[in-house]
């Protein structure tokens, strides 16, 4: 197994790591790490130091991504993990039967692998960090709707908008726009996003099953199509719209990261 990003070379990826096709970004999935680091139980932060050492969830959140640009193709296998592509406007019935219909490695199917694979105690150690890995990552893109979006125009890359008269699309305004508008670092945001969480709020995050909380994601995105059209100029309303959503699943996918990792170090 090929060493994992330390010192130097991690600080080169982050520099150079390309950005096509992310979920939520490089900020977007640290916030997400860095909410479930508050809410990691005794046994799960022992667990996860064990795996990573000094590292923290958020150092580690975006080496999925930043493995995208590896020329040798050793980790091309990897890039239908990222997203899970849904008809519009269906309900839940079918969701569940396309659910039940999927082959092949997707974002569902290798979530729950990474699962198994932690779970299992035979599992080797350089394995373990590579689960460990994507499974932090993998659950931010569960919760970026557009991961969950539409093949036809992949996930909204296809859909050329607007962000502040920069063109750009759809998919890049969830990854990145959105997020780095409200003008906060990752620390920052994931503190502002945990401090307003009560623990009624606290359990209902947690709650559900990652089928659920991938079709959550899939309504909102039906939400996102239904009110961003190809060639939309998108600026202050479009904020003022959907940042509660972004909000929402950011939180979502911290609380429910946390949940999972306590389950599998319990």
């Amino acid at each position: 197994m090929t060493r994992y990003l330390t010192g130097a070379f991690l600080c080169f990826l982050l520099l150079t790591g390309t950005q096509t096709a992310k979920a939520w970004g490089p900020l977007g999935h640290r916030i997400v790490a860095e909410i479930a680091s508050f809410h990691l139980t005794p046994k799960a932060k022992a667990g996860v130091a064990a795996i990573i050492g000094n590292e923290t969830l958020a150092m580690i959140a975006n080496w999925p991504d930043f493995i995208k640009s590896d020329s040798t193709g050793r980790y091309n296998h990897t890039n239908p993990w990222h997203y899970l592509d849904f008809p519009g406007h269906i309900d839940r019935a079918e969701f569940d039967r396309l659910m039940l219909e999927l082959k092949g490695e997707n974002l569902y199917s290798q979530t729950l692998a990474m699962v198994r694979e932690l779970k299992d105690p035979r599992t080797p150690k350089d394995r373990r960090r590579f689960a460990l890995t994507f499974l932090v990552h993998l659950l931010g893109d569960l919760h970026m709707p557009l991961h969950a979006g539409r093949d036809e125009d992949m996930g909204g890359n296809k859909i050329t908008v607007y962000w502040f008269d920069r063109p750009t699309n759809l998919h890049r305004v969830w990854d990145e726009h959105l997020i780095d508008y409200q003008q906060y670092s990752y620390t920052e945001y994931a503190g502002l996003l945990n401090r307003v969480v009560t623990p009624a709020r606290a359990r209902e995050l947690r709650a559900g099953t990652p089928a659920d909380w991938l079709w959550e994601s899939h309504v909102l995105s039906d939400k996102i199509y239904d009110r961003t059209q190809n060639g939309d100029k998108l600026s202050y309303r479009y904020n003022f719209l959907f940042v509660e959503d972004l909000n929402s699943q950011l939180t979502k996918g911290g609380f429910r990261l946390a949940a999972v990792l306590n389950e599998i170090f319990k």
